[in-house]
């Protein structure tokens, strides 16, 4: 699953149950099943027991049964489309689905007690079946008690006990609805042109899809069922749905056939085996647009304007290059024969692994040449790459309990790495995602507030814990870390020790432990520091260090990183550290204890030490005063002599170091002099995510003017550069330029630089004034953004008309996106009001529009006041994303109790950390202010006063 990113009011008010549809499906299903339960006698059973106050003795499941074969049978009412029309009765929407499930399974241990998980599911009316397989007989069901807490059991009392070692099904009826959220089984929305009764004319009309989302628990609210992830099963699939939709489910078609006028059924072969939250299926009038031909069948399905305009061309050429590269890489084909990818106008994160169904956000997948952007090429390639990498890290293996997460979504992050790299090699973006995902582990864990990257199976017990397990901690720094150790163990050896650990429990379930040992014995040279005993400092404690080199004498320690400098901590690492001296060739060696210790190898002369070459290594480095000084000035004279990567380390190590007041901020700040002669993209990033910290902190006092002062003048040679290489209206040839260029007309025009302005005001003010928008697509979204900041109501509902009007999706977000970037406070309330309209801005979006709200210094008040009036309904998209979003300019004590009350006053569910987070971040915001505002003050203002200088 990639990381996260509509249903209408007046559709759901609209939703009412068909019940004859809902008898006649049910009528139809309980047929299919009538021979196998031939000679069972029926329990009637009593009604399911009522929420019980407490939960059961046990939140996971007992290891007593095994499943081994679903076959479930869904009826789903709702209708594709809605034609209303005069003198036409028009039928009314529903969201009711039935079905049953008939669980295979075995005993391990003999029990009177079946658990299973059961949420939000009718089956206390419906006749239930327990047989013996062995000898054909059926086992009377007791009574049956479903829980409402967290625990979410369905438990079944037999009359007597299972016998052990035996093998057993159990025949369940069950209703539901469909979710108004965007998990379980929900309806995607969206519009087409249909045509009159006499088409002649067209009109926009809503469409629906029906779609599945069941990771990591939901796979409960659609049927019963073993649901975790080392309950693995196999799964045969009989859908009922209206004439004129299509199913897509994990498995090929079976057959289909029509059974009345207006329902069909459609049938699945067996799935492989594979875990409940993998399951899945749609229902839609989508179509197809084909991969080229190979061994797998390929199809890649949106709505039916998309793949006429051609919009799923890109995603279906390059899907076959990433899944043929990943079967050479890991040495084991892809199976079943088929992937059908799904592109949902609705989804609640970018992409979702279902085995052989994968489902996008269809902005993740789309693509058309000549509105796209270079950086939604970029997106489109590294989402098909971390769901196609999950078929092997995840789906074939899959990790036995949801804390080690890391396993599924850390691998698939590192893998797409090289999966871009090899299917857009000019794109040559391999460093720069690293890059990203570095910074953000780096950031996201220097709070105490972290946790470890694998945490005990005992701490992570309810859904909210689960969910809370899908974050930055997984993705990012999992994938970093493994990147280190393949470093450290050789690239051979680790990719040998990876094909190993797939073919090994290909079909089962590991811990990390064992991709340790696989790893270890696929070494050619063996030491002391085995990959266990290395990697367990790294995935078993929370954090990561910074480690401290005095080049005077040799000395080095370590110690956690952390923001907030009053907590101590005994953690230390094995760590190995990659170093040069005076841009000599890269040594290497080990830190192993916690020091200080001496070696001789850091002692620098008169020259530089740099460590962490290439930012191999998961920490962070500060030296004494003076090597920061030379390192200084080799990035002012001789910046060539250090890596790029590394230029862009030492800022970010820098101004970090200063934001945990292990540096004098005003010498971090002096690591972004070099960058006025700067031209590669890296370097700048790193400094505009960092110098972003700054606004947050002063963008309400005077340092923020001089902070403008300041940008303007290093930015002007970087945007006069590509001004005068391209006059400012098109693209440089290089990718990496482009991502430059992009960023300079970002910094220049919202640091106020005149010829960026103008240049702005001229391209959005012709696109207005002539109707034809010859902004390039790379340069949209930057100019779009600046031409709300300086313009006023007339550019705001120019764009808000294109808005709604395009059918484009990488469009409709930049748009979107450029609608917050406004200064009027009043629009920015009619954006946030307007979010919580479906049909004006997706539920998907929401959290996207929030965070584009509280980025702008007009906006951040807005968005807070917002989101807790509204928690209900947009904490359904994002809500981690939310709190981070709308409380990163907290910095004072009123703001810290703002937030208490709001934990107080809220079900934050999965948002607990977050919440605790945003606590600790606004805490550490305020003693940092309150002891560095000064400084940082005389800084910019003795900076600014000798520019002409510089």
């Amino acid at each position: 699953m990639a990381k996260r990113s509509s249903l209408s009011k007046g559709l759901a008010v609209a939703f009412v149950v068909l019940t004859v549809s809902a008898i006649g499906g049910m009528v139809a299903m309980v047929t299919l099943f009538k021979i196998q339960m031939n000679g069972i006698n029926a329990t009637a059973l009593p009604d399911t027991t009522t929420p019980s106050p407490t939960p059961p003795p046990i939140m996971r499941l007992p290891k007593t049964l095994v499943p081994e074969l679903y076959e479930i049978s869904l009826h789903t009412d709702f209708y594709s489309r809605i034609i209303e029309e005069v003198n036409v009765t028009s039928p009314n929407q529903s969201t009711l689905f039935t079905g049953n499930v008939t669980i295979h399974f075995h005993t391990v241990q003999s029990t009177d007690l079946i658990y299973l998980h059961c949420k939000d599911l009718d089956v206390s009316h419906h006749p239930s079946r327990l047989l013996n397989k062995e000898y054909n007989i059926g086992i009377k069901i007791k009574s049956m008690t479903q829980y409402q807490n967290q625990s979410e059991f369905l438990v079944i009392q037999l009359e007597e006990k299972l016998q052990a070692k035996m093998n057993y099904s159990l025949f369940l009826s069950f209703k539901g609805q469909m979710s108004t959220y965007l998990e379980s089984l929900f309806v995607s929305t969206y519009t087409e042109a249909y045509p009159s009764r006499d088409f002649e004319e067209y009109s926009d009309t809503l469409r629906y899809a029906a779609a599945t989302h069941l990771k990591p628990t939901q796979a409960r609210t659609l049927f019963p069922c073993f649901d975790e992830p080392q309950m693995k099963a196999v799964f045969k699939l009989t859908l009922f749905h209206r004439v004129g939709t299509f199913a897509q489910g994990n498995a090929e078609m079976e057959g289909s056939d029509i059974m009345s006028e207006e329902w069909k059924q459609t049938r699945f072969v067996s799935t492989e085996k594979m875990s409940t939250y993998l399951f899945g299926f749609t229902v839609s009038e989508f179509k197809a647009t084909d991969s080229p031909k190979g061994r797998v069948s390929i199809k890649t399905y949106t709505r039916p304007e998309a793949k006429e305009a051609g919009h799923a061309i890109y995603a279906a050429n390059i899907t076959r290059t990433i899944l043929l590269f990943y079967e050479d890489r890991f040495e084991i084909n892809y199976q079943p024969l088929k992937i059908d990818q799904i592109a949902l106008p609705d989804l609640v994160t970018t992409g979702m692994e279902n085995w052989g169904l994968i489902t996008y956000q269809e902005a993740s997948v789309l693509y058309q040449e000549g509105v796209s952007s270079l950086l939604h090429k970029e997106k489109v390639a590294t989402v098909i790459a971390h769901e196609l990498a999950h078929h092997w890290f995840g789906n074939l293996v899959t990790m036995s309990w949801w804390n080690d997460v890391w396993l599924n979504e850390g691998f698939a992050t590192y893998s797409s790495y090289f999966a871009v790299d090899h299917v857009e090699p000019d794109f040559k973006i391999k460093d720069i995602l690293i890059m990203r995902d570095l910074h953000e582990a780096l950031k996201e864990d220097a709070l105490i507030t972290s946790r470890p990257l694998a945490v005990l199976p005992d701490d992570v017990q309810t859904p909210s814990e689960i969910k809370e397990m899908f974050d930055t901690v997984s993705y990012s720094k999992g994938a970093m870390l493994l990147r280190m150790l393949a470093d450290f163990v050789g690239e051979t050896a680790f990719n040998q020790g990876v094909k190993t650990y797939l073919k090994a429990f290909r079909g089962a379930t590991t811990e990390t432990t064992d991709l340790w040992q696989h790893i270890e014995s696929a070494r050619l040279v063996k030491n002391t520091f085995t990959v266990s005993k290395v990697m367990k400092t790294w995935t078993e404690k929370q954090g990561y260090p910074v480690i401290n080199i005095n080049t005077t004498n040799g000395e080095i320690f370590q110690k956690q990183f952390l923001f907030n400098g009053s907590i101590t901590s005994s953690h230390w690492w094995y760590i190995p550290i990659w170093f040069m001296k005076g841009s000599l060739e890269t040594a290497f060696l080990w830190l192993a204890v916690p020091g200080p210790v001496k070696k001789e190898e850091f002692i620098s002369g008169k020259d530089w030490i740099l460590a962490n070459v290439d930012c191999l290594g998961f920490y962070r480095v500060n030296y004494n005063l003076e090597n920061w000084q030379r390192l200084l000035w080799q990035l002012e004279y001789k910046p060539d002599r250090i890596p790029v990567i590394n230029r862009g380390q030492l800022i970010d190590d820098a101004l970090n170091l200063a934001r945990a007041n292990l540096l004098d901020v005003t010498v971090a700040l002096n690591f972004t002099f070099f960058l006025r002669n700067e031209r590669e993209f890296i370097p700048w990033d790193s400094a505009v995510k960092n110098m972003e910290y700054f606004f947050l902190m002063f963008d309400r006092s005077q340092v923020y003017g001089l902070m403008q002062e300041y940008l303007r003048s290093q930015v002007t040679g970087l945007y006069e550069f590509f001004a005068n290489e391209t006059n400012a209206s098109d693209v440089p040839k290089t990718h990496s330029l482009q991502h430059s260029q992009i960023l300079a007309i970002k910094v220049a025009c919202s640091n106020g630089l005149p010829e960026c302005l103008e240049m702005v005001e001229s391209k959005f003010g012709d696109w207005m004034n002539n109707g034809t928008n010859k902004i390039h697509v790379n340069l949209r979204s930057t100019i779009y953004c600046q031409a709300m900041a300086a313009g006023g109501q007339a550019e705001w509902d120019f764009a808000w008309e294109k808005f709604q009007s395009s059918t484009d999706s990488s469009e409709r977000d930049q748009l979107r996106h450029a609608l917050s970037c406004t200064r009027q406070t009043w629009l920015l309330n009619r954006l946030l009001e307007y979010s919580l309209n479906p049909d004006k801005i997706r539920l998907t979006d929401v959290a996207s529009v929030v965070n584009d709200v509280a980025e702008n210094p007009a906006g951040q008040a807005l968005a807070w006041n917002f989101i807790r009036a509204h928690w209900d309904y947009v904490s359904q998209g994002d809500p981690v994303w939310l709190i981070e979003a709308v409380t990163r300019r907290f910095s004072t004590k009123f703001e810290v109790e703002e937030l208490q009350r709001f934990a107080e006053q809220y079900d934050l569910g999965p948002t607990v950390r977050a919440v605790h987070k945003a606590i600790e971040q606004t805490q550490v915001n305020m003693n940092w202010v309150n002891k560095n505002k000064d400084r940082v003050l005389q800084w910019f203002k003795v900076i600014t006063a000798h520019l002409d200088d510089k």
